[in-house]
């Protein structure tokens, strides 16, 4: 038991803690606030603390608990919301009202709720960490299977029947090899700081699909890869995260509001429970995990929330799924670190961050990976890792931004201009860049169109012709360039609003399946082609621009049938045939 000392904001020095360990979990103050050890000198303590500390004073108690700061991994996640440190929040409302009282305190997996357990293994096997010992029809959508903790080894010497359990009830004892025997139960506790292990780690071969054509045409995410998602406000980060949340490949969904405004968060609180999950038609929420920790909550509780995020993600990838976390924005983390840092009176570094910035972020995105895990039965799962970074004014030369550009694969650079012509998702496609085209190719080659890279490079080749184009047509004016010129300006302007802008609030258009996307941009291609043909036999552009079909390319975003699409392809020929014959070419 220690003394308060002195207290500065979330940072409390407490002296008498002989004994204690770096990141051990004490409760501070008469009111038993939760911190964590960040620093030891001696028998004094240096805690940052995760509630408000208004109000305590120097001579005030400060007991360890002797545990490292944990979650609790087991039946009870998916569709709960909890708060930086795992704490329900819809228990803390029911137990405090809408204003949560400082040094409240509920279990974050629900203690009377039973699960219907149906066992996998019998007495007298043996079993490794990771193993599964049997499953929970968790929510309708997802089945928690139940694991061997990581630490464990040994035979099986009781494990429970079928049947109805609270997670605190042991449903299987196992044998060490030393003989001692363990008691295992539904749940198991696991430091937020340490990674959980796995087998190996496998190359990101496979796409992380999300129905976005920007993203998964011209700069992809594998399943286990790393992606930032920076913007200036009002540019459409948080729709593009809904956006993946909702219509990505991915079985689980981890989101982490860390650090943003109250009133957002409450429409992500709000909306997501609403939304439905597309492939089942069930509630998404029966497949999510939300982690809210507001700009208004306590600053310390910001860096915890990050990790207490990617932990439940591991967590579900060791069953075997493949899971998306939404981190919605590391830089509020980074500001909380520079607050916590400065507190400290640690030597500040670019912009007043700490020096060790870059490790902090590098360490949490190298957590993401698709794996192999641990058991007899190995399984492959993945976390993929999307952080949303708000550059203060969008400037991308800002320490956050940069240091996350260096451990991440890819670059959704998202643009205000965009954002303010209506164009959205507001993603820079010159800016912008993803380091796993080459690793998926052959994954969209085997499974939807082997010219899928050869389209895609025509494609970001016309993007960038255009761009040079622009900077002629703002000083000279577009009626001075040649016939072929315009013609590129005529095709790109068509790949720009009928391929890279996509409607969220359309039925048909908020999705788009890879078969639907390789066949409109064969469209738009197929069109490029003809009309270079057309060009060089001396149609004018402008004939080629009234030509019917163009408009039927504008619409064929909202036309859910791939064949109608096709047939524009046959449709395109006809017309320019006509065009043809008319001009005498």
């Amino acid at each position: 038991m220690g003394r308060i000392i002195r207290v500065t904001g979330p940072l409390v020095v407490a002296d008498g803690m002989k004994g204690s360990k770096m990141y051990e979990v004490v409760r501070v103050g008469e009111l038993g606030l939760i911190g964590e050890i960040i620093r030891l000198e001696g028998d004094r303590a240096v805690i940052q603390v995760y509630e408000e500390t208004t109000g305590i004073r120097p001579g005030e108690p400060v007991e360890g608990t002797g545990a490292s700061l944990s979650v609790e991994l087991g039946p009870g996640l998916l569709t709960a919301m909890y708060d930086g440190i795992q704490r329900p929040l819809e228990v803390l409302k029911e137990l405090s009202g809408y204003f949560i009282a400082r040094g409240l305190m509920a279990p974050p997996l629900p203690r009377d709720k039973k699960w219907h357990f149906t066992p996998t293994v019998k007495v007298g096997d043996r079993v490794t960490g990771g193993d599964v010992l049997g499953v929970v029809p968790e929510t309708s959508i997802i089945e928690h299977k139940i694991l061997v903790p990581p630490w464990v080894e040994g035979e099986i010497v009781e494990i429970a029947e079928e049947g109805d359990y609270t997670v605190e009830e042991v449903i299987a004892k196992v044998k060490k090899p030393d003989g001692t025997i363990e008691e295992l139960k539904m749940y198991h506790k696991w430091p937020v700081r340490v990674k959980r292990p796995y087998k190996n780690k496998l190359p990101p071969e496979l796409p992380l699909i999300t129905g976005q054509r920007t993203i998964d045409t011209f700069f992809p995410i594998a399943k286990g890869g790393t992606a930032a998602i920076p913007g200036p406000f009002g540019s459409g980060k948080t729709v593009t995260q809904h956006q993946l949340a909702k219509w990505s490949d991915a079985r689980v969904v981890v989101y982490i509001g860390c650090g943003e405004r109250g009133n957002e968060m409450t429409e992500v609180l709000e909306e997501f429970p609403k939304l439905k999950d597309p492939k089942t038609g069930k509630p998404l929420m029966e497949r999510t995990v939300l982690i809210a920790n507001t700009s208004n909550m306590p600053v310390a509780a910001r860096e915890a929330s990050i990790y207490t995020g990617i932990t439940i993600a591991e967590y579900f990838r060791d069953q075997g799924y493949d899971v998306a976390l939404m981190a919605d924005s590391t830089s509020r983390w980074a500001e909380a670190l520079r607050e916590i840092s400065g507190r400290l009176e640690e030597m500040p570094g670019e912009e007043g961050y700490p020096a060790y910035l870059a490790s902090k972020i590098a360490e949490f995105y190298e957590r993401a990976g698709r794996v192999v895990t641990l058991g007899n039965e190995p399984r492959v799962g993945s976390v993929s890792v999307i952080g949303a970074v708000s550059p203060p004014g969008g400037d991308f030369s800002e320490p956050v931004v940069q240091n996350t550009l260096r451990v991440v694969k890819v670059f959704w650079a998202l643009d205000a201009d965009l954002a303010r012509r209506r164009h959205f998702p507001a993603i820079n496609w010159l800016r912008s860049y993803s380091l796993y085209v080459d690793a998926i190719q052959d994954w969209w080659h085997q499974n939807v169109d082997p010219e899928w890279r050869k389209m895609r490079d025509t494609a970001m080749a016309l993007l960038q012709k255009e761009a040079e184009l622009q900077e002629i047509v703002r000083i000279v004016g577009p009626d001075a360039l040649p016939d072929k010129e315009k013609a590129i300006l005529l095709v790109t302007r068509m790949l720009r609003e009928d391929y890279l802008q996509q409607d969220a609030f359309d039925e048909v258009d908020t999705y788009c399946p890879p078969k639907k996307q390789v066949t409109m941009l064969r469209v738009i291609l197929n069109f490029y082609e003809k009309t270079m043909e057309a060009v060089q036999k001396g149609i004018p552009v402008d004939e080629i621009a009234k030509l019917p079909v163009r408009e039927k390319i504008g619409r064929m975003k909202f036309e859910p049938d791939v064949e109608k699409i096709r047939a524009l392809i046959d449709e395109t020929n006809a017309q320019f045939e006509e065009l043809f014959k008319k001009y005498g070419a």
